[in-house]
């Protein structure tokens, strides 16, 4: 069965999440800062009148950080929560063929890289899936919001 995914750029690699996690994709909003949160932890936002934390994924992932202009913010539900992904750009929603996609290897879904689970192979371009369960605890995302 093909799966559809959400496929963004962080500086100038390519990521992509299943479309199952996907709430919906918002505009840049300024978050509120939260003072002694982690350093990826942008802030949060007012979303559908609840508090939405934004996390930097590329401050999580230890990417160099450098401001784009045309950010956007991934909604997800991860661990039963939902949270925000900010991204450089979302790129497309494309379907991918089983046949394209792959388990990471081993050194790639290491303890640091454990959100990592697949590999997706498209149009020559090489795309690794997140998992958006595997980037935040249920512990770090309730501490977030308690």
């Amino acid at each position: 069965m093909d799966r559809k995914v959400i496929i963004f750029k962080l500086g100038n690699e390519e990521f992509a999440c299943d479309i199952q996690h996907v709430e919906r994709i918002l505009g840049y909003v300024e978050p509120t800062k939260i003072p002694e949160a982690p350093y990826y932890v942008e802030g949060v936002i007012n979303y559908q009148e609840s508090i939405l934390p934004i996390i930097n994924l590329k401050r999580k992932f230890n990417m160099d950080y450098n401001e784009s202009s045309d950010k956007k913010i991934i909604v997800v539900k991860s661990n039963q929560r939902t949270v925000g992904f900010l991204v450089d750009t979302v790129l497309e929603v494309s379907d991918i063929r089983n046949e394209n996609i792959e388990t990471a290897p081993d050194i790639v879904t290491a303890s640091k890289n454990r959100y990592i689970q697949n590999m997706i192979k498209l149009s020559g371009r090489i795309i690794l899936e997140i998992n958006p369960d595997k980037i935040l605890s249920k512990d770090d995302i309730d501490s977030l919001l308690n």
